[in-house]
């Protein structure tokens, strides 16, 4: 492939597909009307299932949820909530009430069994004010919808019509949130509008962008809405893949637009401006969709089912961003033709005096005291990323999310009532090489015992053995919540107690939490140097200059570092999370940094490759570093930073959204975009490069690139 990409093969057959796509225009976009229409087809006849429960093969939590699930178990169970505010849900008043209410909950489509709230199982609080039915459903969790869980809420009519507060909870809680949508993230699409109307000139240098990334939008989310059919698929996937796919898709279509419109200035016809345009940015882009795959590709590493689902849904987005750039754009410019090549009135203002503007002074004022904007660069880079040294790793649960979501009413109710350990119980269990025959067994009674001695346990439930008598389990209900430390603390206690004759295993969604962090930690030294090493090797493979890989590998790492540092800050700290949505500080998920580093690392190389293509080819025309740098600063400076602008832009109208989770990745990544835009592209990039000279193009083996 390096000599391919070095001597001009790459781009070639890059402008090859951009110059067939342009001629035969109307066949590209039928195709890609006809993909995303069957598609859309295939979603509403199939369906799009969404699974948020996480499995972890290999674990104690997995080992636990495999013993304990039995064969005759509703495939789904939620939960619908009571409240009283006088008096008790069991009294003389209120029974009648509930026993309507279990009929009328058992009559519901899909339901298969009823359990009504009873001290004699723990559902029914002491005071007797708040209770809960556990509803068996005949559906897979992954199939459970919004209707069907509305359905089942709906159904608690009589209660409700009885003046107590009827609330989901469990698995009909989280698919009543959904994706935790606002609809704010249409405002990163007007403000994405307006960019490109600026930077591109009239409405149709606005649109087609749109148009495209839409279009390559619409076929990631199907895509991956049908993939949860044959595989486990959490919400906040496509949620992270609509995030990647808008900010790439327009971003890559920006590029090369803006070089259709260089070109096109300078005179040459539009359809040779569509296949050059294709051959410069097209190559770059190409490169830049490449490096993100790869970074998405060493979250496999790390063994982890939910990081690698995320990773290969985020990567569908990028190629099918890739893919409408190099395809579906040319065609698109080609129907448009001299309408785009003129931009408005409003961008020939704007460009007209760019060769006097504020890149060129930057530019100039960068090279010529590089130690300077270097040494300032880096003093605000280690300002942003300090804070990342207190970053807390933790747990989030139902009390993380906002309050007017579901889960936060369900949790909240339920702490109040019973103790803020009591929505995450842990499974114990208990395994003996010979079975157990009756809870009388002094093996079971010296577990139990081991069990209720332990600090932050509130209650412990009934001995329930298992079919073949070789283990035996308890619901335990932690006095603190499942996001409180604490209660990770008491599952690693539990696993590291001894009792004769029986081997402790803890299971449960804090358990599961717990083993996906440590197995996180233990895969992160390996996957970011993986994803260092692979992703120096393809600009290597590109630049054929190691110099050159390295310090972009090392600007993308700076970025990262800022981003970790700005999420301590909001969500550790807890400066302006009010702002955001949230109550309050909550604990960052183990996996979020790790997930921010490889996308984060993916997208911050779009506009080093961009910048950094545009340099090395003024290199092979003037053999003369600094210039080169110059130029090049100067021809990709409006670009970048409206590309910039766009792509944090989108990030930010993600804030929104309900999910604590999202809230993390969209602040992380306009972040990190923005300081990899301004500070590192500005600043430190140039300064590193006029300082190192011509050893930027250094080539083991050889004296001079070939022109």
């Amino acid at each position: 492939m390096s000599a391919a990409v070095h001597d001009g093969r790459f781009a070639r057959a890059v402008a090859a597909v951009g110059r067939a796509s342009a001629r035969h225009r109307f066949v590209v976009i039928g195709a890609w009307v006809l993909l995303v229409a069957a598609l859309l087809t295939s979603a509403r006849l199939i369906g799009t299932p969404t699974d948020n429960d996480v499995s972890l093969p290999g674990t104690d939590a997995q080992l636990v949820r495999d013993l304990t699930t039995s064969a005759s178990a509703p495939l789904t169970s939620g939960t619908v909530i009571l409240v009283t505010e006088q008096g008790r849900l069991d009294d003389e008043a209120r029974s009648g009430v509930v026993a309507a209410t279990a009929a009328a909950l058992r009559g519901t489509e899909h339901v298969t069994t009823v359990k009504p709230p009873s001290t004699r199982d723990g559902s029914l609080s002491a005071d007797g004010r708040t209770g809960w039915f556990t509803v068996g459903m005949d559906v897979r969790r992954a199939e459970l919808t919004k209707p069907v869980a509305r359905t089942v809420t709906d159904a608690a009519r009589p209660a409700a019509d009885a003046g107590l507060r009827v609330l989901p909870g469990g698995a009909f809680a989280q698919v009543v949130d959904g994706s935790g949508s606002t609809g704010n993230e249409y405002f990163g699409l007007i403000l994405a509008a307006l960019v490109l109307f600026l930077a591109l000139g009239g409405i149709v240098g606005a649109l087609l962008p749109l148009l495209a990334s839409g279009l390559s939008v619409l076929a990631t989310l199907e895509t991956v809405g049908l993939a949860g059919n044959l595989t486990s698929m959490p919400a906040v996937a496509s949620t992270l893949a609509l995030m990647v796919g808008l900010g790439v898709g327009i971003d890559y279509s920006l590029f090369l637009l803006s070089r259709f419109r260089t070109l096109t200035r300078s005179g040459l016809s539009v359809p040779d401006a569509i296949e050059r345009s294709v051959a410069d940015s097209g190559t770059a882009v190409a490169v830049a969709g490449v490096t993100v795959a790869v970074a998405l590709a060493g979250l496999g590493l790390t063994e982890v089912p939910l990081l690698r689902t995320l990773a290969w849904t985020c990567g569908i987005a990028v190629t099918f961003a890739v893919l409408a750039a190099l395809t579906l754009l040319p065609a698109l410019t080609s129907l448009a033709g001299t309408r785009l090549a003129r931009g408005g009135r409003l961008h020939r203002r704007l460009t007209s005096r760019a060769g006097s503007g504020f890149w060129a002074r930057q530019a100039d004022r960068v090279t010529r005291r590089p130690w300077l904007a270097g040494g300032l660069a880096l003093v605000l880079l280690a300002l942003l990323a300090a804070p990342a040294t207190d970053l807390r790793l933790g747990q989030l649960d139902a009390g993380s999310s906002p309050e007017v979501t579901a889960v936060r009413q369900a949790n909240d109710a339920i702490s109040a009532a019973f103790g803020p350990g009591t929505g995450t119980p842990l499974t114990v269990l208990g395994q003996v090489s010979t079975p157990v025959t009756d809870a009388k067994d002094p093996r079971v009674g010296r577990f139990v015992a081991m069990v209720r001695d332990q600090p932050e346990v509130a209650a412990v439930g009934p001995v329930t053995p298992t079919a073949d008598g070789l283990a035996f389990a308890v619901q335990v209900v932690p006095s603190t919540a499942g996001g409180d430390p604490a209660t990770a603390d008491l599952v690693h206690r539990l696993r590291e107690r001894s009792v004769p004759e029986v081997t402790v295993h803890v299971g449960g969604t804090t358990a599961a939490r717990v083993d996906l962090a440590d197995r996180v930690s233990d895969k992160l030294p390996l996957v970011i140097a993986v994803v260092l090493l692979l992703s120096v090797a393809v600009l290597l493979l590109t630049f054929r200059a190691p110099l050159l890989a390295l310090k972009a590998a090392v600007m993308d790492f700076i970025s990262i570092g800022a981003a970790y540092g700005v999420l301590t800050a909001v969500f550790t700290w807890g400066w302006g999370v009010t702002w955001i949505g949230l109550s309050g500080p909550v604990p960052v998920p183990s996996f979020v940094p790790l997930m921010l580093f490889a996308l984060l690392f993916g997208l911050s190389m779009d506009y080093e490759v961009f910048l950094l293509s545009d340099v090395r080819r003024r290199w092979t025309q003037t053999r003369d570093n600094l210039r080169s740098v110059r130029e090049g600063l100067l021809g990709t400076g409006g670009v970048i930073t409206a590309a910039a602008t766009i792509m944090v832009g989108v990030f930010l109208a993600f804030v929104p959204n309900n999910d604590p989770t999202i809230k993390m990745f969209g602040v992380g990544m306009a972040v990190a975009i923005a300081v990899d835009a301004t500070v590192v592209r500005c600043l430190l990039v140039p300064a590193t490069m006029a300082m190192l000279g011509d050893r930027n193009w250094w080539t083991p083996g050889r004296k001079r690139l070939p022109a």
